[in-house]
C-alpha cells in the first residue's frame, strides 16, 4: 500500500496537501538522472549558470500571490508579512554576486616550467533537506550556491511545507534550469536515510532538529559524504546597562515572537543588567500585549498559529513547568482568547526563571521568552554559555570594544551587537555544540559546496 505524506494545516486542522511517498527505485532513478546531467551543467559557463539561477528566483517571485497564502495554510505565518521574498532575494543576489570570486582558481605558479593551480570542483549531486519554519529561505541558502557552483540539486522538503519544494523546482525549471539538474523528492525519513546510506549524494545539507541531524550522520557514517548540519538553538541576548532600552525591546521582542517564535535564531532567553531589568520587562510586556493572535489569512493578524499542535504543546509544557517551579507569567491570557489549546498559542514572558527550568534550557521554538537579571558581564557570559546549543548570541551596548571582548568568550556561531534574529549572507551561517557543523552562505558556503582540486602541470618533460 502506497504511503502518503500529508500536510495538516495549523489554521483549521484540515489536510491541506498530500503527496505519495516516492518508491525507492523512483527516487534513486531521479537522483541518477541528476548525476548524469550534472556534468553538462558544470561545463556551462559560470555566467550562464548564474543567469539561469537568478531567473529561477525571479520566476519564484512572480508566484507570490500563490506562495504567500500557501505558506499561511501550511505553517501558519500571517499573510501580512508577504512570505519570505525579502530574504530569498537578498541571499540569492549576494551569492550570485560573489560567485566568480568565491569559485575563482587559486594560482600558485605560471612559469615557463610549471603551472600550479587549485580549482573548486562541484561535489556532484547535493541533497538539500529543508525545514518548515522558513521553507523558502532555508532552501535557497544552499540551492542557489550549489547550482551556481555546478552541482545538481535534489530538494527534499518537510512534510509540513509539502508544496514548497514542488514550487521552487517548478519556478527554476520554467526559468530554464534543466529538469534533471534540479529535482524534488517526496520522501519519508526512512527513504531519505536509505538514499544517503546508498551514497547517492556528494554532499547533504540538513536543517532541522538535533535528532534529525544525528539520524543523517548515522546514515552517512562510513560513506565519506560531506555534511552541513544546522540543528537546534537556544539563542540568548544580553542587555547591558548602557543599552538603548526602547530599541532593544523592539528588536528582541520581535526576535522572540515573530513567526510565532519558530525561528532558528529567534531569541529564547534574555539576560538584563539589574539596573535596567524592571524597565526592560515593563516595556517588553507592553510590546507583547499589542500582538494580535488569530487566523493568518487575516491581514490584521500579527501572530498566527504554530505549525503543529505538538509544537505548541511543548511550549505550553515548558511554560507550565516553569510556573510550577516559581516562574511568573506576565502576559494575561484574557488578552489572547484565540488561544484554543491547539495550534493557536498566546505569547508569553516569564520572569523569576532559572537554568533548572526547561524553558531556559531546552529549545522552545515558540512564542515564549524567559528574562533574568544579571549583576555583571561575568554572570551574563556564564549564563549565555550555559547551553548545549550555539547558533547566535545578541549583545546590547553602546561600547563596541566591550561587545567584542564578550564575543570572543561566547560559544556561538554568530555574535550580534544591537541587532538579532538576522542572517547576513556575507557572513558564514554556522553553529557549534549541538547546533551542528559546517557553514552556509558567504564565500565559505561555496567552499563547503565544492571540493579543492589541485593541478600540478610540468610544461616540459626534461
Amino acid at each position: 500500500m502506497t504511503q502518503t505524506l500529508k500536510c495538516i494545516s495549523p489554521i483549521d486542522g484540515s489536510v491541506y496537501a498530500e503527496r505519495p511517498v516516492m518508491p525507492a527505485d523512483e527516487a534513486a532513478g531521479l537522483v541518477a538522472k541528476a548525476r548524469q546531467a550534472q556534468k553538462a551543467w558544470a561545463r556551462r559557463p559560470l555566467e550562464e549558470r548564474i543567469a539561469l539561477v537568478k531567473a529561477g528566483v525571479a520566476r519564484l517571485n512572480e508566484m507570490a500571490d500563490e506562495v504567500v497564502p500557501e505558506l499561511a495554510w501550511q505553517m501558519g505565518r500571517p499573510v501580512r508579512y508577504g512570505g519570505e521574498f525579502g530574504g530569498v532575494n537578498e541571499r540569492a543576489d549576494y551569492m550570485a554576486s560573489i560567485a566568480a570570486r568565491a569559485l575563482a582558481p587559486i594560482g600558485i605558479e605560471n612559469s615557463d616550467l610549471f603551472s600550479r593551480t587549485i580549482r573548486r570542483e562541484p561535489h556532484g549531486v547535493v541533497l538539500v533537506i529543508a525545514p518548515w519554519n522558513y521553507p523558502y529561505m532555508t532552501a535557497i541558502n544552499t540551492v542557489v550556491p550549489a547550482l551556481i557552483a555546478g552541482n545538481a540539486v535534489a530538494l527534499k522538503h518537510a512534510t509540513q511545507t509539502l508544496l514548497v519544494g514542488e514550487r521552487i523546482v517548478r519556478a527554476f525549471h520554467e526559468a530554464g534550469v534543466p529538469e534533471d539538474v534540479f529535482v524534488n523528492l517526496f520522501l519519508d525519513h526512512a527513504g531519505t536515510e536509505a538514499l544517503i546510506a546508498a551514497r547517492h549524494f556528494g554532499f547533504v545539507n540538513f536543517t532541522g532538529s538535533v535528532g534529525g541531524g544525528q539520524a543523517i550522520e548515522r546514515a552517512a557514517a562510513g560513506r565519506f559524504t560531506g555534511l552541513g548540519l544546522e540543528l537546534g538553538g537556544k539563542d540568548p541576548a544580553y542587555v547591558m546597562e548602557d543599552a538603548d532600552v526602547d530599541w532593544a525591546v523592539d528588536v528582541l521582542m520581535d526576535g522572540a515572537m515573530y513567526n510565532a517564535g519558530q525561528c532558528c535564531c529567534g531569541i529564547e532567553r534574555l539576560y538584563v543588567a539589574a539596573p535596567l531589568f524592571n524597565t526592560f520587562v515593563e516595556k517588553s510586556v507592553a510590546w507583547v500585549e499589542k500582538l494580535k493572535l488569530g487566523n493568518p489569512l487575516d491581514r490584521e493578524i500579527t501572530i498566527g498559529p504554530m505549525a503543529n499542535r505538538r509544537f505548541a504543546d511543548e511550549v505550553r509544557g515548558q511554560t507550565r513547568d516553569a510556573v510550577a517551579q516559581g516562574a511568573r507569567a506576565l502576559i494575561d491570557a484574557k488578552l489572547f482568547p484565540e488561544d484554543d489549546g491547539g495550534t493557536y498559542l498566546m505569547p508569553q514572558i516569564l520572569v523569576d526563571v532559572n537554568h533548572q527550568m526547561r524553558v531556559m534550557r531546552d529549545e522552545s521554538f515558540g512564542p515564549v521568552v524567559g528574562i533574568m537579571p544579571v549583576k555583571d558581564d561575568a554572570e551574563a557570559l556564564m549564563l549565555m554559555n550555559d547551553s548545549p546549543y550555539g547558533l547566535t548570541a545578541s549583545l546590547w551596548t553602546a561600547d563596541p570594544e566591550r561587545a567584542e571582548h564578550l564575543g570572543v568568550e561566547l560559544e556561538t556561531g554568530t555574535v550580534f551587537m544591537n541587532r538579532a534574529d538576522y542572517l547576513d549572507p556575507a557572513l558564514c551561517w554556522t553553529g557549534c555544540k549541538n547546533t551542528g557543523r559546517g557553514g552556509a552562505l558567504s564565500e565559505i558556503g561555496y567552499h563547503n559546496l565544492t571540493r579543492p582540486k589541485s593541478y600540478h602541470l610540468r610544461k616540459r618533460q626534461a
